[in-house]
């Protein structure tokens, strides 16, 4: 069971990035969509990082296994960081990808300065509480009308100097190698060992220890 991590999403564009990432790793990703219904987490941190931890501490104790969790979203500079860890739910939490892509495009009119960045913190918690953080950012600028037909997200907003494409012009191997999830990916995939023999000695750590069976001889079982 050691090598069991759940991804805490049923985010299936995460889901194909990370699986991507972790083909040669020796072990095996499974996501909430591969559980029965699981009570949800509210995602009230104060920034990225909280959030993170928040998800994985919550799935991690829910199923007993190692849990992966990432929160990621859009700094925006000219708007004080917004959409930040409102990201997903940046015009209501029923928002879809192109009214919240909508709502930035209304904020940013006539605005200049369009720099921005997309940031990523992924944690790995094991239910006794414990946790890795790792957390990547990528910087670029908003575009004033959607690019691309891939992606997710503000991937069509995003442009990316140094391709000079949108991330949704990107295709999965280009965008793993230049974002932010794919530069945090990167450094787990680098560090699957370590990471599995550290949560191997974590949930060692919170086993309960093995019964004195010697207590159990003169019980009464009557």
């Amino acid at each position: 069971m050691f090598n069991i991590f759940v991804l805490a999403t049923t985010n299936q564009n995460k889901v194909r990035e990370f699986q991507h990432g972790a083909t040669t790793a020796a072990v095996e990703l499974k996501s909430l969509a591969d559980f029965s219904p699981l009570p949800p987490v509210i995602e009230d941190g104060a920034d990225f990082d909280e959030n993170a931890y928040k998800k994985a501490l919550h799935y991690a104790r829910v199923l007993g296994l190692p849990a992966i969790a990432d929160d990621s979203g859009l700094e925006v500079e000219a708007l004080g960081g917004a959409p930040g860890v409102r990201s997903a739910r940046y015009a209501g939490e029923s928002a879809t990808d192109e009214d919240n892509c909508a709502l930035l495009l209304k904020n940013l009119e006539n605005i200049q300065n369009r720099r921005a960045a997309f940031v990523c913190v992924v944690s790995i918690a094991v239910p006794s509480g414990p946790a890795l953080t790792y957390e990547a950012r990528c910087e670029g600028t908003i575009l004033t009308k959607p690019r691309g037909a891939g992606g997710f997200g503000y991937d069509p907003l995003f442009y990316f100097e140094p391709l000079q494409k949108s991330f949704a012009e990107l295709d999965i191997d280009q965008k793993n190698r230049v974002s932010h999830r794919g530069k945090v990916l990167s450094e787990i995939n680098s560090e699957w060992e370590k990471i599995r023999k550290w949560t191997e000695v974590r949930l060692m750590e919170a086993a309960p220890p093995k019964p004195d069976h010697d207590q159990f001889m003169d019980n009464d079982w009557s």
